[in-house]
């Protein structure tokens, strides 16, 4: 998905459907602490954001907003500070529609696969299981049952090469509520997919839990 030399990010974040193409992204804060103490100024990509909309307007999707102010958030500048610690590399940031399924983030994503041989790199970031409510504060190390058996369904179908089932987790994984009682932790997953192209081969880098129910 990226060339041998990186230009540019291209993030899929969770939230309200907007394309940040601000010069000077700032990192949003999630937590008091965070924003007093974590900075991360990586510099925005605003021809990218205009060749985004372009190729998203082009495939049909017609609203596309943009927000010249809207900094990154959490779920953006949290990996790309162990990924790029000196945020040196210039950051676009695309956020997903929780009103739209999954078939919808992946014909997106396959919007944008062009960026692939344009020296951008594509990161959509989440949890392969994300129920906040259901936290165990037990500190013994287990996982919930119903969340194991969602993870695991998702790691085979990916590793098998069955978007399709991916697209409609919600008719065929087990406990796709209980995993994922709102989708916008999980789309981004959906347009990576879909920008990687038909013939992509997921790979297994890392896999872990924490609090029982944080995949």
């Amino acid at each position: 998905m990226v060339q041998a030399k990186v230009k540019e990010t291209y993030y899929i974040s969770h939230g309200s459907p907007t394309l940040s193409i601000d010069d000077s992204l700032p990192a949003r804060g999630f937590l008091k602490s965070f924003r007093d103490t974590l900075k991360y100024p990586a510099p925005g990509a605003p021809e990218l954001a205009t060749r985004v909309k372009e190729l998203l307007m082009a495939s049909g999707y017609q609203k596309v907003s943009v927000d010249k102010k809207r900094g990154l958030d959490h779920g953006a500048w949290v990996p790309l500070m162990l990924m790029f610690p000196d945020a040196d590399i210039p950051v676009c940031q695309l956020s997903v529609q929780t009103n739209r399924d999954g078939t919808y983030h992946y014909n997106l994503g396959k919007a944008l696969a062009p960026l692939k041989e344009e020296g951008v790199l594509i990161i959509g970031s989440g949890s392969a299981v994300h129920n906040l409510r259901a936290l165990s504060q037990s500190g013994d190390g287990s996982v919930a049952s119903w969340a194991l058996e969602f993870d695991t369904w998702l790691k085979d179908a990916l590793l098998d090469g069955r978007y399709e089932d991916v697209n409609h987790y919600e008719e065929r994984a087990p406990h796709a509520k209980a995993a994922h009682p709102r989708p916008d932790h999980f789309y981004p997953l959906h347009v990576a997919i879909g920008a990687a192209g038909e013939n992509a081969k997921a790979e297994l880098i890392h896999n872990s839990w924490q609090l029982g129910t944080l995949s």
